[in-house]
């Protein structure tokens, strides 16, 4: 019986010489062929074994051998071969496995009753939070009978040896342990994983029962799972039975081979406990069939040697059986700067296969992210079929369904109807799917037009209702809004009941569900196809589909939700499930996953990702057992899946050329080599190889290539000249220091018509805070122009909350901004009753405008003063409120802050005369800080040198204008960057980061 377990050596095609194999067995006979029964780890395997036979016949029609996955048991069959054998017989008697997704709802309504029934749980008792604890106790059940063990020794562990909180987790674990196997009792079911392995013991009894003659071989697999190595014994005593091994190493040293069994991060730890639970010397292992590695699996064996043994490195290079340096050829390792990079240029290794007719690649790796990133640079190719048709290059590792557009539209669609949060909504409406009854172009206008006139910038209020009403606010010309509140119509019959259903304390989950799907079906309706017909299509929707159908049947038996914790749920509903294209794949172009390459082979094969970290991934901490608990309840070490990792990169690295890459650095952190890239850099420099694994350059230097101009061109600053008619005739005083220092805003602004948007769901910040504390200073100023009123702290502070009114459900706004503002309250009463002694009367808000001659006629100068106060003398004094920093003296004298000389000069000319402000002198300018901070307030006065400031405005504003009316002057972006405007709205549009030096100019 032992001689009868075979291994396939790394660096030679597994499926490839498994097929030769066979083939030499039944003589080259196609009809014996047939009754060859070959059981393999994966279905990938098994079609890929289907092909591996169709190339060993080059190509003629021809019978295969029985082609089937290790756990795949045809009960059918299985009847067949049991007989009346009464042992093989009763283990048919099996019940169905529950589905999946049964399960997990069965267990949350289990982990939800234990969690509400724990007066002293932390845990939050959310739907979402007990779905997740389902799904980790379907994993542990998963575990545990995977490993045929009990539950019962749970209880049996001492607890005084562990931590405290051991006796709540042996509580909640009750759950699996007494109460879930009479609860699948009552359903009539068991678990998947015992129905897999209650087949595959009964295939085992059935093949003892009654051997066939006929060959039965089980190859590829590493029997890890107790079921299939009993499986495997069984196929061992058969007449005709075979094991053929993955890549078994043979050769290696005895002091080696026994320190693997003490390794569970060692890529041959897996085969050497089967063998020993076969009984398997590995030297009674045989060659399966003659086969050259070329040297490379010595240079592996070495690479992976088991830590304890690694000292051999020391004399490595003189040792008899060391690798050669020749068994680095084929082998190119690429360092990336970042996942990017990495991505261009492994997505350049793949296309360049495509030039050598018949040649495949593939790449293998467990990061996901990175396997997106080379699928979507591919494209970049259009890459086609013989017939023209475009093929894409799948990731058949799976892409999560949560990610795709249906599951993406209805994730969005259940956080919008929440309360219609401007982000939220936005997201939802400018989905692809999203159409609402209307044709694309018609409702992409109006949702563009709800975007600009309505959710820009502090949210509205709440709701449906609370977006009709804010449109209805707007202001818009009744057309617009006429089309606008149509819109929100639309908008409430899709998403209302949905709205509805979200705002209850508790619904039914059926109810809510329904309410989900229907409003997503309406929303995705466009004018000529209806929702589901857009909604339920392609892999993605069909899945989707099918979810919503699973829950649907499952649902009925929950308890009802808070509907606030719909969309956590059905987030969490959607967790780690996948998406894989059924057909449309490139056939020599492969994007896979570790288990999908698993015993695959191809002529280049790139391993990305080779960070520690990701590949191998980090060893998840069992939620809960510690290491010690689980050695204690037999459960494997949670180390055990780096060497699983450890023996696929072996295999994978036997192929004829391998390339390696890994980025430095990942999100902006450098990142560590994977451990076997710094075990092949050790055994490089041991054989003194180490040029040969240094990082290949050029590939990075061609990905730059890609996206580089061939002359870059910086661009050069924007010089627009616009004709005399198109430019600004009117300008307010606000507007000229930015004239000054950049004209360009003024073309932007004043002659492409272009204003900035407020962003979404704007935060009240400092400009609100001056405006309110501004509104206030001049509601009181204006309703007492002349005498203080009694109590005139406490009247100022009654202005100040209708002010803040809007903005005081806010926590910052009460906390920070409130008691600033008393502080000012306090100041400014103060200041004003010694003030008042000497005053006429205050005006406030009042527009003036004057209108200057120009080479190409009148200019207009317009501006609303903060505050006019009116002397006993007759002269004025002209108030400026600010929040921040008040301007210095030298920067009125350098024309840097020309607002208030303006002003005065406005005033002065007799420009505020509308409004009872004859022309006078201006006596001082003022800039009032009234921050709030410490002092409350200051006043910065220039008295002396008005005259020569309004005269210094005055002819710098003349000289601007009469520069402008030149067709000639361009509007040119920061003229002088030591000037720049420190909050530009148009720096973009002008592309400055594009042409300047990047140099600050003065605030």
């Amino acid at each position: 019986m032992t001689d009868r377990v075979y291994t396939i050596p790394i660096g030679t095609p597994f499926l490839d010489r498994l097929a030769a194999g066979v083939w030499e067995r039944v003589e080259g006979d196609p009809i014996a062929l047939t009754d060859v029964r070959l059981l393999l780890p994966t279905r990938r395997a098994v079609r890929s074994a289907a092909d591996a036979f169709l190339r060993f016949g080059d190509g003629r029609p021809m019978l295969l051998p029985k082609l089937s996955t290790v756990s795949d048991v045809d009960e059918d069959l299985l009847d067949v071969e049991a007989g009346s054998e009464a042992g093989a017989a009763g283990a048919l008697e099996i019940p169905p496995a529950i589905p999946d997704l049964q399960r997990h709802l069965e267990l949350m309504r289990l982990v939800t009753a234990f969690l509400r029934a724990d007066p002293d749980s932390a845990t939050p008792d959310t739907p979402e939070h007990a779905y997740r604890l389902a799904t980790a106790l379907a994993r542990l059940i998963d575990e545990v009978q995977m490993h045929g063990l009990d539950f019962a020794v749970l209880k049996d562990l001492a607890p005084d040896a562990y931590a405290a909180h051991w006796d709540k987790t042996i509580a909640f674990l009750k759950i699996v342990t007494e109460i879930w196997p009479g609860r699948l009792e009552e359903l009539a079911a068991i678990d998947p994983m015992a129905r897999r392995d209650a087949l595959m013991r009964a295939e085992a009894a059935a093949l003892r029962a009654h051997p066939p003659s006929t060959p039965v071989i089980v190859a590829g697999s590493t029997g890890s799972i107790p079921a299939t190595t009993e499986l495997m014994r069984a196929v061992l005593a058969l007449p005709a039975g075979a094991i053929v091994l993955p890549g078994l190493d043979r050769d290696g040293d005895a002091a080696s081979w026994a320190a693997i069994g003490d390794d569970p991060t060692h890529p041959q730890h897996g085969l050497h406990s089967l063998l020993r639970t076969l009984g398997v010397d590995r030297d009674q292992v045989r060659e399966w069939s003659p086969s050259v590695t070329g040297g490379r699996d010595r240079l592996i064996r070495e690479t992976l040697r088991p830590a304890a043994t690694t000292e051999a490195w020391r004399g490595l290079s003189t040792a008899a059986d060391a690798p050669t340096p020749a068994a680095f050829d084929g082998i190119t390792r690429i360092d990336a700067a970042s996942p990017r990079e990495e991505a261009g240029i492994i997505a350049l290794l793949m296309r360049e296969v495509l030039e050598q007719p018949g040649k495949t690649a593939a790449l293998v790796t467990p990061d996901r992210r990175l396997a997106r990133r080379v699928a979507v640079e591919l494209r970049r190719w259009r890459i086609q079929d013989g017939d023209g048709d475009r093929l894409e290059v799948n990731d058949s590792g799976g892409a999560p369904l949560s990610n795709s557009a249906p599951a993406v539209f209805l994730r969005l669609l259940a956080r919008a109807a929440v309360d219609c949060a401007p982000v939220a909504l936005l997201s939802l409406l400018k989905h692809p799917l999203s159409a609402a009854g209307l044709p694309p172009d018609r409702f992409e206008r109006l949702v563009e037009r709800l975007d600009r006139d309505i959710l820009r910038g502090p949210r509205p209020a709440a709701g449906l209702a609370g977006l009709r009403r804010a449109a209805e606010a707007s202001g818009l010309k009744p057309e617009p809004l006429g089309a606008l509140l149509g819109f929100c119509d639309r908008l409430t019959d899709a998403l209302a009941p949905l709205e509805a259903a979200l705002s209850q304390p508790t619904v039914a989950v059926p109810e809510i569900l329904d309410a989900h799907l229907r409003a997503a079906e309406t929303l995705a309706t466009s004018n000529d196809t209806h929702g589901s017909l857009r909604l339920w299509v392609g892999e993605a929707g069909e899945a989707l589909a099918r979810l919503s159908n699973e829950f649907a049947d499952g649902a009925a038996g929950m308890e009802p939700i808070g509907g606030r914790d719909w969309p956590g749920l059905f987030d969490a509903l959607l967790e780690g499930r996948v998406v894989r294209p059924r057909y449309g794949s490139h056939p020599r172009l492969h994007i896979l996953g570790v288990l999908e390459a698993r015993l695959l082979a191809f002529d280049r094969v790139i391993l990305g990702g080779l960070n520690e970290g990701t590949w191998p991934a980090e060893p998840k901490p069992d939620p809960w057992m510690s290491r010690p608990m689980r050695r204690d309840f037999g459960l494997p070490s949670i180390d055990l899946a780096i060497g699983k990792a450890a023996h696929d990169v072996a295999m994978a690295m036997g192929g004829s050329e391998v390339f390696l890459t890994r980025a430095q650095r990942v999100d902006g952190s450098p990142t560590i080599p994977s451990r076997w890239l710094l075990r092949l850099d050790t055994v490089a420099r041991a054989l003194h190889s180490e040029e040969k694994l240094a990082s290949w350059k050029a590939p990075g230097h061609w990905h730059a290539l890609l996206d580089t101009p061939a002359a870059p061109d910086p661009g050069r600053p924007p010089e627009p000249r616009p004709r005399l008619d198109q430019r600004p005739r009117r300008l307010s005083v606000t507007r000229i220091d930015t004239w000054l220092r950049d004209p360009y805003s003024i073309y932007a602004r004043y002659i492409l018509d272009l204003r900035k948007l407020d962003p979404l769901d704007m935060e009240v910040g400092a400009i609100e805070r001056g405006n309110a504390i501004h509104e206030a200073l001049d509601a009181f100023v204006r309703d007492y122009p002349r005498d203080l009123p009694p109590n005139p702290a406490d009247m100022l502070i009654e202005y100040g909350k209708r002010s803040f009114a809007a903005h005081m459900d806010r926590p910052g706004v009460w906390a920070f901004w409130w008691p600033r503002f008393e502080r000012v309250a306090r100041w400014f009463v103060e200041v004003e009753r010694e003030r008042r002694k000497s005053l006429d009367y205050s005006a406030t808000e009042r527009q003036g405008v004057v209108t200057l001659a120009g080479p190409g006629g009148p200019f207009t100068l317009f501006g609303t003063a903060d505050r006019i106060d009116r002397r006993g003398d007759g002269t004025y004094v002209l108030i400026d409120y600010k929040t921040g920093a008040n301007p210095s003296l030298s920067d009125l004298k350098a024309g840097r802050a020309p607002q208030l000389p303006l002003e005065a000069m406005i005033l002065m000319a007799g420009g505020f005369a509308e409004q009872d402000l004859p022309a006078a002198d201006v006596a001082s300018l003022e800039y009032w800080r009234v921050g709030g901070g410490t002092p409350p307030g200051k006043i910065d006065a220039v008295d002396a040198t008005v005259p020569e400031l309004v005269e210094t405005a005055r002819a710098g504003l003349e000289a601007l204008i009469a520069a402008f009316d030149d067709e000639s002057t361009p509007y040119h972006a920061a003229p002088d960057p030591r000037r720049s405007l420190r909050f530009n709205d148009y720096d973009h549009l002008a592309r400055t980061g594009d042409w300047s030096a990047g140099e600050e100019g003065e605030g």
